[in-house]
């Protein structure tokens, strides 16, 4: 469990110092707010502020801070919700669409370079694995 721990410990100092998104002209903190509006929609889940902040672990005040930034960079716009006329819904603009998949092939493109000369199935069982992991934290 050390291994894994410090393991841990370095990916996380590397998140933390977005070395995934460094090369992104938008600032990193707007990457995170794109993908989360992006899970949100890929599973058809309505993507709020108070979703949102719960989604990035920030408190409303900072979600509504970070929305406002992302709707003037315009990669999310604010929706009606139809079910509740009080409260508005966000969604990936087209630009917000693109930045995210540019930045998912430059993750994909980081973590192919470091599984250099791994096999299909050693790739495979990592994913397996990490996804494992990750769900078992989650839950």
């Amino acid at each position: 469990m050390v291994a894994v721990e410090r393991a841990m410990v370095r990916v996380r100092r590397r998140q933390t110092r977005r070395a995934l998104a460094s090369e992104a002209a938008v600032d990193p903190t707007l990457t995170a707010l794109a993908d989360a509006v992006e899970g949100e929609q890929q599973a058809a889940r309505p993507c709020s502020v108070t979703s949102l902040a719960e989604l990035l672990s920030v408190d409303q005040p900072r979600a509504s801070r970070l929305v406002a930034k992302a709707v003037a960079a315009g990669l999310v716009r604010r929706i009606a919700d139809q079910d509740d006329g009080r409260r508005s819904l966000l969604e990936l603009t087209e630009a917000g669409w693109a930045h995210v998949e540019e930045v998912r092939l430059r993750r994909q493109e980081r973590f192919a370079a470091a599984m250099r000369g791994w096999s299909a199935k050693e790739r495979a069982d990592f994913a397996e694995l990490l996804t494992r992991f990750v769900d078992a934290l989650d839950g």
